[in-house]
């Protein structure tokens, strides 16, 4: 499968096969990077905020997957999971879907806009994560610290940290280096792509930071 991140939490999952899925894709009039040229056959959006609802953006004529519990689509089950946006049951910033599936076998978890810590239940509910796709720049989603007892208590193979502060968007985000200050295991690539197989997911976690598509 191949991976690449857009920019914010917009990301493109490809499969061996062409399949293609884009997760919460930006209004670039709304943000500071550009468009989002690539089609794709399903579109998951995690909720109603214009950096991560622009379907209009997407090429194609994709499928547009929009919160929680399980749907179908091309083939590919996804399954929904309810969260919210803040600390405050959604009182600040709505909700927000956690969104899980599965291509060439990798398992795949896009964490959203997640505004909080995740509960024994929702993790179990969640089920195994191959790859998980984690917001890391605080004020609007976790914070550094936050995200790092996530990936600890999820204990995925590959974690890729997104929704941080870049030259272009975020200003008032924390930057990604502040969460990778005591990490280990990190893959830092000059690229905004990368391919992960099942056969090859690394043991302890790997922190895979991309540079930004757009």
């Amino acid at each position: 499968m191949k991976v690449k991140w857009f920019g914010q939490a917009a990301f493109l999952f490809v499969s061996e096969t062409g399949l293609s899925i884009i997760a919460d894709p930006y209004d670039p009039a709304y943000i500071g990077y550009g468009d989002i040229a690539d089609a794709a056959d399903v579109v998951t959006i995690s909720h109603e905020h214009r950096d991560h609802n622009y379907v209009e953006g997407v090429g194609g004529k994709p499928q547009v997957l929009r919160g929680p519990g399980l749907q179908e689509a091309k083939g590919i089950q996804f399954k929904g999971i309810a969260t919210f946006h803040d600390k405050s049951q959604g009182g600040e910033r709505g909700s927000n879907t956690v969104f899980c599936f599965s291509l060439d076998g990798v398992r795949v978890c896009h964490l959203g806009d997640l505004g909080h810590l995740l509960s024994d239940e929702q993790i179990r509910d969640i089920g195994e994560v191959d790859l998980l796709l984690v917001p890391v720049g605080g004020l609007a989603t976790v914070d550094p610290t936050e995200a790092s007892e996530l990936i600890a208590k999820m204990r995925p193979p590959v974690a890729v940290p997104m929704h941080f502060r870049t030259e272009k968007a975020g200003l008032r985000f924390a930057e990604v280096d502040d969460f990778l200050s005591d990490k280990v295991n990190i893959r830092r690539l000059d690229s905004s792509e990368f391919e992960i197989r099942k056969e090859d997911l690394p043991t302890p976690t790997q922190i895979v930071v991309l540079e930004h598509a757009r």
